[in-house]
């Protein structure tokens, strides 16, 4: 049942991408569905448990939890509804290098060779999956291309904020990540509305609003099956479980015409869910007292 669990989670973020062109054919921008579904996520267990504010004052890293989750999912929301969903999921996997790079910086654990070659394994990947022909250099070619790596930057940063953040309680810190995408995504949505380049919500059409239900819906019972699977399996057993998101999206978009598959992009995307699989088998160090972590 736990790794049922933590499938179905993979399934709901690897299928998210339809929910989202939906929302977006309907003349909803991918920041305002993130932001107006995060909101109604946010104020609902904000009110229904209240008591999680308080931790807040005890552990202030929970406002940069926030800002990074919310960070990664505004990227990933609006690459996926763009781009090519194969692309954008293989550039968001990018963690053997953004977490060796991240803990090197930030909590000081130098890479060991077998992190080193990790990385290698990975940048390989995304060299063969970017480097499309007539492109003189492999780096990302579009904006929903940037996004994805945003995203995955992101996600690295999260997964370091957390460690830090490991005494505190959970359901503050799912508080923080909600609120967090919030903010980040109405911060996005709001300016890029008053400057032009975002189309106001009051033109879009109501069909928009079955389908959010839907995600938001999604999202909600996704992430109790993440917080009932990932305590009860190895960390390592998690991680790769989640990585059948490649699998849910790549089948999913290729199937509706939102992907294309070749060659290139499957021996790119191998060794990059390679690397990560490696990643997630791979001893690290243990987790340090949390006065040392704050002070790095």
């Amino acid at each position: 049942m736990p790794a049922l669990a933590l499938m179905f989670n993979a399934f709901v973020w690897g299928v998210s991408w339809i929910p989202f062109r939906q929302i977006a054919s309907h003349g909803l921008h991918p920041l305002w569905t993130t932001c107006l579904i995060y909101l109604v996520i946010a104020t609902a267990m904000g009110l229904v448990r209240r008591h999680a504010w308080k931790a807040f004052a005890a552990f202030p890293m929970l406002v940069a939890l926030g800002l990074a989750a919310g960070f990664t999912n505004v990227g990933f929301n609006w690459a996926v509804t763009q781009g090519d969903v194969v692309r954008v999921v293989l550039l968001f996997y990018l963690m053997p290098l953004w977490s060796v790079l991240l803990a090197w910086l930030l909590l000081g654990e130098r890479p060991t060779g077998g992190a080193l070659m990790r990385v290698a394994l990975a940048l390989t990947g995304v060299v063969v999956v970017l480097k499309a022909p007539g492109t003189d250099w492999p780096v990302p070619s579009s904006l929903p291309d940037w996004l994805g790596v945003a995203a995955g930057f992101g996600f690295a940063v999260t997964n370091i904020v957390l460690r830090h953040l490991r005494h505190a309680p959970g359901e503050s810190r799912a508080l923080a990540m909600f609120w967090g995408c919030t903010v980040v995504a109405g911060v996005g949505a709001v300016s890029g509305t008053v400057f032009g380049g975002i189309d106001s919500p009051l033109l879009a059409s109501p069909g928009w609003l079955g389908w959010a239900a839907l995600l938001g819906t999604g999202f909600i019972v996704a992430n109790v099956c993440l917080q009932y699977g990932a305590p009860k399996l190895a960390a390592s057993a998690t991680s790769v479980i989640m990585l059948s998101e490649v699998l849910f999206a790549s089948v999913s978009s290729v199937a509706l015409g939102a992907s294309t598959m070749n060659s290139r992009i499957l021996v790119g995307g191998a060794l990059i869910v390679l690397g990560a699989v490696w990643s997630a088998f791979a001893r690290t160090p243990p987790a340090r007292d949390d006065g040392v972590s704050a002070s790095t």
